[in-house]
């Protein structure tokens, strides 16, 4: 249900008082204004606490900097006299203890009355004794029609055009920006070169990040990696393949719904990152990266409110990657940890998220250990599939040296013998092997010279894999991805025929 839908009903329904957490007062304000007038004309009343009430001018300054006072304005009115109150930055005032009886007596007041109390704030913030009385009804970053829309304005006030893809091109890079970042940022492309330009598409990508980067939640990570740049994980690429076109509108016309996401479980340093952003540059798609560290804040209500911002802009820059590392580590010992349920509060948000969500926003999660991970986000229906990425085998190591030597000495790969190098690293992850050719170089540098097969396997000698430091929490892994829980990453693995073994 649109934003505008709900309000229409929830005022239709004499619901008293609303909360409304955005940033966009002028928008939503021409929204609620615009709803008010089609439910009869309701009068709109506005307050500030540096102003007072503005526009009517017999109530014009009533109730500056008094905001118990500014409430007095809804009981000076005659009882069937139909209004829309709002109040912005009223959150500051909910602790009052005298703001907030007076809230509960409106709740149970108006409910005969043709009056509603809309309290804007820029987050959500509602101390416990108003929870049951306030209704918070969500406000969306402009969708793409509005976002089209107020692109047409622009140019017809500017007598220009621009072609169909052009247009298309713009209205895309602009979800995920609040509208008033949007004109400004269009104003600026104007300003510069008096038209927009197909150049203008990267400016705006630019105030996109810059938001995202402000929310202090989400991370804007350019993706360069490939599917190529993987070496191994042979079932989990072709996975990924066959999804490539899935969030086109011909796929929709197909019939196919959006695919929702993919969990990736192993050991440290096996390309789950790497497949994240590898994921983001085949499919031509946004990845922003979610710490979710960063939902946790100290003020009560304040991480649910983060949370919910997240999800808003990720929807908002749907089609995306959402990309969140380590999720284990976020959310382990769930229930004994002694922040009031917080952490149970946000975790809940997010799995039903994740369970219902119907905007393209693929989910790629990562973990290392599967004994932390809660069960809830293992169930069918949160992810699309759950991979199992384990030690690469030896043909693995084997294109895995392939994909850096070709980086670094794409004309000297001759002189490296890879299937050397392969056997005598058995163990190493990818970064083990990735770290063990930088040694190499150090080598080869230090004397003057470009570093050679010998170099690396010196360097080798010098780095104790994790699967020799970590060997009880990998057999675990392997026991729990052997047991049938999870699909494997690679074609060729030993655990193979362990399953088939236990199939029989």
């Amino acid at each position: 249900m649109s934003f505008r839908d709900e309000f229409k009903l929830l005022l239709r329904a004499r619901y008293p008082l609303l909360y409304i957490a955005t940033y966009e007062e002028e928008r939503v304000e021409a929204a609620i204004r615009e709803e008010a007038t089609n439910q009869g004309n309701r009068p709109i009343y506005i307050w500030d606490f540096v102003d007072g009430y503005q526009g009517n001018p017999n109530d014009q300054g009533f109730g500056r900097r008094n905001p118990l006072q500014a409430l007095e304005l809804v009981e000076k009115l005659s009882p069937n006299a139909p209004a829309v109150f709002i109040l912005r930055d009223y959150h500051r005032f909910l602790e009052d203890v005298a703001i907030a009886r007076k809230l509960r007596n409106f709740a149970r007041l108006l409910k005969s009355q043709p009056k509603n109390i809309v309290l804007l704030s820029p987050r959500i913030n509602i101390p416990d004794d108003l929870m049951e009385v306030l209704t918070v009804v969500d406000f969306p970053l402009p969708a793409k029609t509005e976002i089209k829309t107020e692109i047409e304005r622009l140019l017809a006030s500017t007598g220009t055009s621009l072609s169909a893809k052009f247009l298309d091109d713009l209205v895309s890079s602009c979800q995920g920006l609040s509208m008033e970042r949007i004109r400004r940022v269009l104003a600026r492309a104007i300003a510069s070169h008096g038209e927009l330009q197909p150049e203008d598409v990267e400016l705006v990508l630019a105030e996109k990040r810059q938001t995202i980067r402000q929310t202090q939640i989400l991370d804007f990570i350019p993706a360069t990696e490939q599917i190529s740049d993987i070496g191994g994980l042979d079932n989990l690429k072709d996975w990924l393949l066959r999804r490539g076109g899935a969030f086109s509108e011909k796929a929709r016309q197909y019939g196919l719904p959006h695919p929702r996401g993919l969990l990736l479980i192993g050991i440290q340093g096996t390309g789950k990152s790497l497949t994240a952003k590898a994921i983001a540059h085949h499919w031509h798609l946004p990845l922003l990266r979610l710490d979710v560290g960063r939902l946790f804040a100290g003020l009560v209500g304040e991480s649910e409110s983060r949370t919910r911002q997240m999800i808003q802009v990720a929807e908002a820059l749907a089609p995306c990657i959402l990309w969140i590392d380590e999720i284990d580590k976020a959310f382990s010992g769930l229930g004994s940890k002694g922040d009031a349920g917080t952490t149970s509060r946000v975790f809940g948000t997010f799995i039903t998220w994740l369970a219902e969500k119907t905007s393209p926003v693929f989910v790629v999660a990562t973990a290392n250990d599967i004994q932390a991970l809660p069960p809830e986000i293992l169930r069918k229906g949160r992810f699309d599939e759950i991979f199992f990425v384990g030690l690469p085998i030896q043909e693995e190591r084997k294109a895995i040296y392939e994909v850096h030597l070709t980086r670094l000495r794409p004309h000297n790969i001759k002189n490296y013998d890879i299937e050397r190098l392969a056997y005598e690293t058995p163990d190493f992850s990818g970064a083990e092997i990735e770290q063990t050719l930088i040694e190499a170089m150090h080598i080869g540098f230090s004397q003057n010279r470009d570093f050679t097969t010998d170099d690396i396997l010196e360097a080798a000698s010098q780095i104790i894999p994790l699967a020799r430091t970590a060997q009880e929490q990998i057999e675990k892994l392997r026991e729990w991805a052997a047991a049938g829980r999870a699909r494997l990453a690679s074609k060729h693995n030993p655990l193979s025929d362990r399953i088939q073994q236990q199939l029989q």
